[in-house]
């Protein structure tokens, strides 16, 4: 069981839902899908944090007014 890492990749930019069941999770800089989420996988591979994270933007509010 891969060990929790201070990342959370679902804020990151670079996280994606991939199309594999088996490997639902991915990471665009890094290249590659995973099971568990990608700074898990890195963090295991390198025993280091992810150094890659880049909060994704803002979106705007669910029913505010368009400009």
């Amino acid at each position: 069981m891969p060990t929790k890492s201070e990342v959370d990749c679902v804020k990151c930019k670079h996280f994606h839902v991939t199309w594999d069941p088996h490997f639902p999770k991915g990471c665009t800089v890094f290249k590659f899908k995973s099971k568990y989420a990608p700074s898990q996988t890195v963090y295991e591979a390198t025993g280091k944090f992810c150094e890659e994270f880049e909060e994704k933007p803002k979106s705007r509010e669910k029913g505010g007014a368009r400009p």
